[in-house]
C-alpha cells in the first residue's frame, strides 16, 4: 500500500506538470482566438472557426496532456489539493503569450499572477489539505448546482453587455468555474475508473462533464478574445482552484486545517487572490486588435 505522503507527492507532481501544459495550451489557444471575430459568450459558431486554424488545434495537444495528468493527479490527492497547483500555469502561459503575439510584456502581467500565486501558495500550506470521500451524493451534487448556477448565469448575462476588461474577467470567472466543476466531474469518475473502467459509459457524471467541458472551452476562447491574456487567464486561474476547493470541502466532505493563525493566514490569503483579480480586470490594455478580413489594426478598449 502506498504511504500517504508518497500519494501527495504524485499527486503534486502529476498536478504541476497538468499546469505546465494547460499553460502551453492557453497561450496557443489566445493567439489564435484573437485573430477571429469577437463572438457572443456561448456563441458555437466561434469553436467552428477556430477549428480551421492548425496552431489552435495544435493547442489541443498540451491540453489533452494536461487533463490526462490532471486525472492522475485527481485519483491520488484531494481536489482542494490538486486544483490549486494548477495555477502555475499562469506563469508560462503569459510570457508565451507575449511571444507569440509579438508584443511587450508589462511589469503588472506578472504583478498580477505573482499575487495570485502567492495567495493560492500560503492558502495551500495553511489549509494542509486532506482527503475526502471519493464521490458526492446525489444532495452533494444538487447542493453545488444550486451556487455554481446561479454564479454561472450571471456572469454570462454581465458578460453579454460588457466590454473590454470588465468582459474578459466576466467570462474568466464563468470559464474558471466551469473548469472547476469539470475537475470535480473527473474526480468522481477517476475513482470508477480504478473499479470498473466500461462502467463510466453508464454514469450521468460523463456525460456531464462532456457539456461541462465543450462550455468551458467556448467561455475560455470568447474571454481569449477580449483582451491580454493576463486579465482572462488570472480570473480562469483562481476561480478554478476556488471551485474546487469549495466544491471539495462541501460536496467530497474534504478537510482543511483552520485551528490556531491558520484561518487567519486563509482569510488573509483569500483576499489577495481577490487582489489579483480586481488587479487584473483595471490593468491598462495597449494590445490592438486585428480587424478580420482588411488586415488592419484599431485599438481595444484600454480599461473598466
Amino acid at each position: 500500500m502506498t504511504a500517504p505522503g508518497e500519494i501527495d507527492a504524485i499527486a503534486v507532481v502529476a498536478a504541476l506538470g497538468a499546469a505546465a501544459a494547460f499553460g502551453v495550451g492557453a497561450a496557443l489557444e489566445q493567439s489564435e482566438a484573437k485573430q477571429e471575430k469577437q463572438a457572443q459568450p456561448l456563441d458555437p459558431r466561434l469553436l467552428l472557426r477556430l477549428v480551421r486554424r492548425p496552431k489552435w488545434l495544435l493547442a489541443w495537444l498540451p491540453e489533452g496532456l494536461g487533463t490526462g495528468l490532471q486525472a492522475v493527479a485527481l485519483s491520488y490527492g484531494p481536489l482542494i489539493l490538486v486544483e490549486p497547483m494548477l495555477i502555475t500555469g499562469q506563469f508560462l502561459a503569459i510570457p508565451l503569450s507575449v511571444a507569440l503575439n509579438r508584443r511587450r510584456s508589462h511589469a503588472r502581467d506578472y504583478l498580477v499572477v505573482v499575487l495570485g500565486g502567492a495567495g493560492l501558495a500560503a492558502f495551500l500550506l495553511a489549509a494542509q489539505p486532506r482527503a475526502g470521500v471519493d464521490e458526492p451524493t446525489t444532495d452533494g451534487w444538487l447542493g453545488v448546482a444550486l451556487w455554481a448556477g446561479p454564479v454561472l448565469a450571471a456572469c454570462l448575462i454581465g458578460g453579454w453587455w460588457a466590454a473590454g476588461a470588465a468582459r474578459a474577467v466576466l467570462l474568466g470567472i464563468a470559464s474558471g468555474l466551469l473548469y472547476g466543476v469539470a475537475a470535480s466531474l473527473l474526480k468522481a469518475l477517476t475513482a470508477q475508473l480504478s473499479r470498473e473502467p466500461i462502467g463510466i459509459f453508464t454514469r450521468w457524471q460523463t456525460y456531464a462533464l462532456v457539456v461541462v467541458g465543450l462550455g468551458a472551452v467556448v467561455l475560455n476562447q470568447d474571454a481569449f478574445q477580449t483582451s491580454r491574456i493576463a486579465m482572462p487567464l488570472t480570473a480562469i486561474t483562481v476561480m478554478d482552484p476556488a471551485v474546487g476547493v469549495a466544491i471539495g470541502i462541501t460536496a467530497f466532505h474534504e478537510q482543511i486545517s483552520t485551528t490556531g493563525p491558520r484561518l487567519t493566514i486563509e482569510v488573509l490569503a483569500v483576499l489577495v487572490m481577490v487582489g489579483a483579480v480586481w488587479l487584473a480586470s483595471t490593468t491598462h490594455s495597449d494590445m490592438r486588435r486585428q480587424q478580420p478580413g482588411d488586415g488592419r489594426a484599431s485599438p481595444a478598449p484600454e480599461s473598466l
